[in-house]
């Protein structure tokens, strides 16, 4: 049995749990500039429309009672390791997938001890950390994810073995794992509107729609998946970036921003217990034109003030001479577990 948990609103449930005058608002993560993007929302906003990625001004037009909380990701990284080590207890096998959401095998248990279990690692996050989370039990990974989804928030969803192609059948085509937005149409057009449509199909049908990936796709529609919860999934890169409010031309302004990043940075490395090999820069300049500069440390590091020095080296190396800046980001890569030891910075 497989379990995925996801916190509710994360970011905007932290802000409510620490101001307790927000419960029942409609609440916003979001920086204070004009350029500012919501991050994510309450429950309360988002019947307004108000929902992740959208611009912040659009975000007001729409609901002028909305408040705005700034993010603390320190914050939000500190209560992650929090909830992902209730997660593991026991030496449950977990697979994170962001800060708010993990997959953790249960092994070889009944249905009714997996919902117990379930409900439990919830009750213990509620009580000790403060947040709600919603859970989905199933035998197959993606039915565990697609039954969370459903029960939010604050709900659990079980779905027994044999019950999957069920359960699944009467959902849109585009909760399927491996249909995207482009998809859709596609099968919107011949007919195909629940995932039981698509369960359904023959193999000549199939291999027109998805080529040599068809039959795969029929058996996630009817509930067949035995991929498996794996703790070595590994980060690639961990990156930040701002727009800034009005273009900046001054370089002590960017620099002061790259050494929010640093530490920014520093703190989601140690979180995942990792270092970085190389660090860059990603620079959009007024026209929105991009530029990225990178560069390779002789020893891989976490420490933000070596993240500040490679990241301002490869900003000098932009040679920006006072263009307008739009966006500045940092981005951490060649992430490796080994502790290194210090020695020169660069290659």
């Amino acid at each position: 049995m497989i379990a995925h948990f996801d916190i509710d609103a994360f970011y905007a449930s932290v802000a409510i749990r620490d101001n307790p005058e927000l419960r029942g608002k409609p609440v916003a993560i979001a920086g204070s500039s004009r350029r500012a993007v919501v991050l994510t929302a309450s429950y309360e906003a988002r019947p307004f429309g108000v929902r992740s990625a959208m611009p912040l001004y659009r975000a007001l037009q729409a609901c002028p009672q909305l408040v705005v909380v700034k993010p603390d990701h320190l914050k939000y990284r500190e209560l992650s390791k929090a909830v992902f080590e209730i997660f593991g207890r026991g030496g449950r096998v977990v697979e994170g997938l962001s800060l708010d959401e993990a997959f953790v095998d249960f092994g070889e248990r009944s249905v009714e001890t997996a919902t117990t279990l379930a409900q439990e690692i919830r009750s213990e996050i509620a009580e000790t950390v403060g947040l709600t989370v919603s859970a989905g039990v199933s035998a197959a990974k993606m039915v565990a994810k697609i039954a969370s989804d459903l029960c939010k928030p604050n709900g659990l969803r079980v779905v027994a073995p044999g019950e999957e192609a069920n359960f699944l059948a009467p959902l849109p085509v585009s909760r399927l794992w491996g249909i995207g937005p482009k998809t859709v149409p596609r099968l919107h057009a011949r007919g195909i509107e629940t995932i039981g449509d698509l369960a359904e199909l023959d193999d000549v049908k199939l291999r027109s729609i998805f080529g040599s990936s068809g039959s795969e796709m029929r058996d996630l529609a009817r509930g067949k998946d035995d991929r498996l919860v794996e703790p070595e999934r590994k980060t690639k890169s961990i990156s930040t970036e701002e727009t800034f409010e009005y273009d900046v031309t001054e370089e002590y302004e960017l620099l002061d921003l790259l050494r929010e990043q640093a530490r920014e940075l520093s703190a989601s490395l140690e979180h995942e217990g990792l270092y970085a090999g190389t660090i860059g820069v990603k620079i959009k300049r007024a026209d929105f034109s991009l530029l990225g500069r990178q560069t390779h440390l002789a020893q891989p590091t976490r420490e933000a003030k070596r993240i500040l020095e490679a990241s301002a080296h490869c900003l000098s190396r932009a040679e920006l001479h006072g263009a307008p800046v739009r966006l500045l980001g940092t981005r951490c890569a060649s992430l490796v577990f080994e502790a290194p030891l210090q020695t020169t910075l660069f290659e």
